[in-house]
């Protein structure tokens, strides 16, 4: 995922909800569930491309305000993954384009997930 963190977790509400918004969204990324388990009532699911560094659970608590941005190799997957997002429940928080407030070549798409989490795909490579 980077140099210093070596997973991330959010909570879900509805978690069947947020496995189909995720498989959908984070599969035009080429990232997976990898794996989908149920623990002490719990239920848990990890996404990646070959080890899980992305993870839901189920959870009875308040959840959302999270902003989470995964890595897309051109801007077609940007567009594609907020389509898909879109598609399979997320809300639209701004569409895919360029960002130049962050750097010249910034070009990603923002959607609410089904628990109100900012989630993103970018792409920081030239047209």
């Amino acid at each position: 995922m980077s140099d210093i963190i070596d997973h991330a977790g959010i909570g879900c509400r509805d978690f069947e909800t947020s496995l189909k918004f995720y498989t959908a969204a984070l599969g035009t990324l080429g990232i997976k569930a990898l794996t989908n388990f149920e623990h002490e009532g719990s239920r848990h699911a990890g996404f990646g491309t070959q080890t899980p560094s992305f993870w839901i659970g189920s959870s009875r608590e308040k959840t959302g305000g999270v902003h989470l941005a995964f890595i897309a190799r051109s801007r077609a997957e940007v567009a594609a993954f907020y389509s898909a997002a879109l598609s399979a429940g997320g809300r639209d928080n701004g569409g895919p384009g360029l960002r130049p407030h962050y750097h010249a070549n910034y070009y990603g798409a923002f959607v609410f997930d089904p628990d109100g989490n900012n989630i993103e795909a970018v792409c920081h490579a030239p047209a």
